[in-house]
């Protein structure tokens, strides 16, 4: 028994680009996982410009969880956009919804208190934008 199932990318029908971009999304949530698990304070400093304080090891903590959650996502993501491509629009609706709430989050209901936003709160809501746009196009079958 193969470790993986087959490849189902003969039986995706929507636009080849819908999935090029759905991997580029899976590489965009690999390398911020990775600075979260693996950069000595996880981002939280010199990337995001927290004043850790005195809680210092419990907001790397948090990062390095986040940074597990988007490891774990972002090779879910890569397999399909690689192997399972018929999974395309699903997986483009969860990059809708993911980023959504981070946008909805970072600007809305929890901006940060000192105004700085890191890279991500920028990111996000265009990547909702153009996720959007793929997804459209992913739905729509190609001609032939």
């Amino acid at each position: 028994m193969a470790f993986l199932p087959p490849s189902t990318n003969g039986q995706y029908r929507g636009a080849p680009v819908s999935a090029a971009f759905l991997g580029l999304a899976a590489v965009l949530t690999l390398i911020p996982g990775l600075i979260h698990s693996f950069l000595p304070d996880g981002g939280a400093g010199v990337i995001a410009g927290l004043d850790m304080g005195d809680r210092r090891a419990l907001v790397i903590g948090v990062f390095r969880w986040e940074g597990a959650t988007q490891l774990a996502l972002g090779l879910g993501t890569l397999v399909v956009a690689l192997r399972y491509r018929p999974l395309t629009p699903l997986f483009l609706a969860l990059v809708i919804v993911e980023r959504g709430l981070m946008s909805l989050h970072g600007w809305v209901l929890s901006p940060p208190a000192n105004g700085h936003h890191p890279p991500e709160h920028y990111a996000s809501p265009v990547t909702v934008v153009l996720a959007l746009v793929f997804l459209a196009l992913s739905l729509r079958p190609r001609r032939t």
